[in-house]
């Protein structure tokens, strides 16, 4: 890479393979959930990445890029982290418990992600890419926030038992 926009293309392949591992992970979350509120949050933040992932597609799309070719490592070692963290587990508050925790940090990695680059569009003057970007970052934000709702609210509590 050698300028801001090549770096920032680089950035959107890799959201683009971190939001299609996750299409393939969430599902494996929500079959895991105990709780009905929780697995309709994993089940609800699904069909938003597959929107997520289509809004990338579009904006990769207006820079005549293809948005595959990356892998996206971080995302993969999250994913393997939750995956591992489920066949560990037998209680199933202790479950629901630590799926939000696994859940939080692929959600700060991506908001870490979208915060990125959404500030190199706005750099590279691509003020419509940004607020497409901005949109995903809010989503995101939503996201962790429902999470921490749901532990704070009753499932942390459930697993202290």
């Amino acid at each position: 890479m050698k300028n801001l926009e090549q770096l920032f293309i680089h950035q959107l392949k890799d959201l683009f393979s971190a939001e299609s591992q996750l299409v393939d992970a969430l599902p494996k979350m929500a079959k895991k959930a105990t709780d009905s509120k929780l697995r309709k949050a994993f089940e609800d933040h699904l069909e938003e990445t597959k929107v997520q992932k289509k809004r990338i597609e579009e904006i990769c799309k207006e820079f005549n890029v293809s948005p595959s070719g990356e892998k996206c490592k971080a995302m993969e070692g999250l994913i393997k982290e939750a995956e591992h963290f489920m066949e560990e587990v037998q209680d199933e508050n202790v479950m629901d418990a630590g799926l939000i925790a696994e859940a939080q940090r692929v959600e700060y990695y991506e908001i870490s992600g979208y915060g990125t680059a959404v500030r190199y569009a706005k750099e590279l003057g691509h003020k419509e890419v940004a607020k497409k970007l901005q949109e995903t970052l809010d989503e995101e934000y939503a996201a962790d926030n429902k999470l921490d709702k749901l532990a704070e609210t009753r499932l942390n509590k459930a697993a202290l038992s």
